[in-house]
């Protein structure tokens, strides 16, 4: 198991690497992905460590949904998309070695993953007024 002062997740959700917080309380801490598949992805990461989600407590997953439902508003009020996508990837496909939740805006005609690098260019330079129009919402 990974330690709390070297898991990514963890320091991104106790904030000793920095992040574009969107949303926190005392369970859970939601940032805007730095690869961003589209303008205001987010991920909700809780504070405490787990790797997968048969791990999470009944707390943290119900923060986890509470969060993703307000968050959830705030996308479609700010960026009306088509859908969101909300999604989790576990073991091998857990890139960040911590549990985390994407929330993706989606617009009709996207695939969902592209074999290609994304040009997400344009929303990784507007992350800071990302954050600000989402929090906005809140």
């Amino acid at each position: 198991m990974t330690s709390k002062q070297t898991c990514l997740g963890c320091n991104l959700a106790n904030h000793t690497e920095p992040a574009h917080v969107v949303y926190e309380n005392d369970i859970i801490t939601c940032i805007l992905d730095i690869e961003p598949f589209n303008e205001g992805h987010m991920l909700i990461i809780p504070k405490n460590h787990f790797m997968d989600l048969e791990e999470l407590d009944e707390i943290t997953a119900n923060a986890i949904m509470v969060a993703s439902m307000k968050l959830s508003k705030a996308i479609k009020q700010t960026y009306a998309p088509d859908g969101i996508s909300i999604c989790q990837n576990g073991g091998q496909f857990n890139d960040l070695g911590h549990y985390h939740m994407h929330l993706i805006p989606r617009f009709q005609g996207q695939p969902f993953y592209y074999e290609e690098d994304l040009d997400n260019g344009k929303a990784k330079s507007r992350l800071a007024e990302t954050r600000f129009q989402l929090r906005k919402e809140l």
